[in-house]
């Protein structure tokens, strides 16, 4: 890795090369009415719609090669950028320098210049894409991940930047997020530490608790010195302030906070930081997926952290753990966001088929009294007795009825449901199993997203148009009957998934890559050319 001062040095002479290569040619471009230039502008963008649509609304005036002091200010806000791009976790090698030093040095004609031109401009757009929104494309890394990711129109980004002050552009184009600043900083915070030697030796034990003592006690009493959990101390017993600095990471690291480090805990604690900057990449990735307006209240569904909340104006007003779907073919929880339109207090279960045929049908159709919670409903909507079906008439992919569990204690979906509709059929809801809130790892639904304190999730969403939402919820609840309740102002839903995220006030915390989503970016981002970078002066 090169230094600052010597990536400036380069950037400096290439800036200088550039100018006295453009020198020649950049007086004439503008001169006659076609030109040797604005030919090769059109040749190069011809398999370009964006570009050549762009130049075609200019003129084919140059934006980057001319001698002009815009032109000069254009030149070197790019290469400004592109020598930090590594910075952003973007791969150097994509915005190859010296290839670019090769292409201006072998400037001769007008013709030349044109294709140059087109080669800055292109390459603006390609930096610009990946800074924006992302290196990658979801959907092709994982199924599940069905986000679309909000690209910037390629001709209006070029407009754009051609009326502005080039390098305020450039620095404007990552996403503005404070999430985004944080994993940066968090980023260059643990490669600092990865080059300064990490976090040391790991623990040799599988296991430790309060009272002990030696050796392994005292390897595990430095790794929490390391990594920032608590100060110096050359006590060799696991005592009162380790416990404590034990308990903080496992806070940080999603596992229960009893400041034992058991086997769980120990294999958390032992991981390097090559094992978590991945993370923090792959979250600087995610974070240009999302890089949008999310909305001044919005609900967020961090799925590997397992837990829900409401964000308005920035401050968590509601937070609850979460069940996901099931770390398996067909149930894992998809990635997306929408806006959330209703709610359905008392809700009916509606059998997914999924479920159906591969649950439920085989029972009934061996024994027309299984699954007796379920009502028969035809296609009309209509309860159907189970008395009047010959079961024996139909198989598993013939069978016409729908499954339907009424509201109640028991029903599934619990006592409300939270509808954004969508063509995944996830939504949040109530659950009659809460002892499933108790476990660590939550991976139990089909896809849809279970609440813990889910009535408490009504209030807040009913707080901006009932003057008693608690009143006004529990009146319908108690009354038994299935009831909607649209909400007056849409309440947006980003479902995401974090393995690596940060607090209000910086601090980061990791977990589980329980459906190793994570695992395939971080492949794909090592494949595109980014890598983890030790930061040497």
């Amino acid at each position: 890795m090169i230094s600052t001062v010597r990536k400036n040095a380069v950037l400096a002479a290439l800036l200088g090369s550039l100018l006295i290569v453009l020198s020649p040619f950049a007086a004439g471009t503008a001169k006659a009415q076609i030109t040797p230039f604005m030919q090769a502008v059109a040749e190069a963008t011809a398999k370009d719609p964006d570009v050549a649509a762009f130049y075609r609304g200019n003129g084919y005036t140059p934006i980057w090669t001319g001698q002009g002091p815009e032109h000069r200010d254009r030149r070197a806000a790019l290469l400004k950028a592109l020598g930090n791009a590594g910075d952003h976790a973007l791969p150097v090698g994509r915005y190859n320098l010296d290839l670019l030093t090769a292409s201006l040095r072998s400037i001769g004609s007008e013709r030349e210049l044109g294709r140059v031109e087109v080669e800055l401009s292109r390459l603006f757009l390609t930096y610009a894409r990946d800074v924006q929104t992302g290196i990658l494309t979801p959907k092709e890394i994982d199924s599940d991940i069905v986000r679309e990711v909000p690209l910037r129109d390629r001709t209006e980004l070029l407009q754009a930047f051609a009326k502005s002050a080039p390098a305020p552009f450039l620095r404007a184009l990552p996403p503005s997020s404070p999430e985004y600043a944080r994993l940066l900083k968090a980023k260059v915070q643990l490669e600092n530490q990865l080059d300064s030697g990490g976090w040391g030796p790991t623990v040799p034990a599988r296991a430790l608790k309060p009272g002990q003592d030696g050796p392994a006690v005292v390897a595990l009493r430095n790794r929490m010195i390391a990594m920032g959990y608590m100060k110096r101390s050359a006590s060799s017993t696991y005592d009162v302030a380790l416990q404590k600095a034990v308990q903080l990471f496992q806070y940080d690291h999603g596992l229960a906070t009893d400041g034992v480090a058991g086997p769980g805990t120990m294999a958390q604690i032992n991981k390097q930081i090559e094992d978590r900057l991945p993370s923090v990449l792959a979250a600087i990735e995610r974070e240009r997926w999302i890089n949008m307006d999310k909305g001044e209240r919005y609900i967020w569904v961090n799925l590997a952290d397992f837990r829900t909340r409401m964000i308005d104006k920035g401050e968590i007003v509601y937070e609850t753990k979460s069940v996901i779907g099931k770390d398996a073919y067909h149930r894992r929880s998809p990635e997306f966001s929408d806006q959330m339109e209703y709610m359905v207090i008392n809700p009916n279960w509606y059998v997914p088929n999924t479920i159906a045929r591969s649950e439920y049908l085989p029972k009934m159709l061996a024994n027309p009294a299984a699954a007796g919670h379920l009502q028969l409903i035809d296609r009309r909507g209509r309860v159907v007795s189970r008395g009047a079906v010959d079961f024996s008439r139909y198989t598993v992919n013939s069978f016409p009825f729908n499954l339907r569990q009424p509201p109640g204690r028991s029903n599934a979906l619990g006592y409300v449901k939270f509808m954004f509709p969508n063509p995944y059929n996830i939504y949040l809801h109530d659950t009659p199993a809460k002892n499933l809130f108790n476990a660590d790892k939550r991976d139990f639904s089909w896809g849809c997203i279970r609440l813990q304190k889910p009535f408490e999730f009504a209030y807040k969403l009913l707080e901006r148009q009932e003057s008693d939402p608690v009143a006004f919820f529990q009146a319908r609840l108690n009354s038994g009957e299935n009831t909607r309740v649209d909400l007056e102002t849409p309440v947006p839903v980003h479902l995401v998934y974090r393995t690596a995220y940060t607090s209000a006030k910086g601090r980061l915390y990791f977990r589980d890559d329980i459906y190793g989503r994570d695992a395939k970016i971080y492949d794909a981002l090592v494949r595109a050319g980014v890598a983890l970078r030790p930061v040497r002066s």
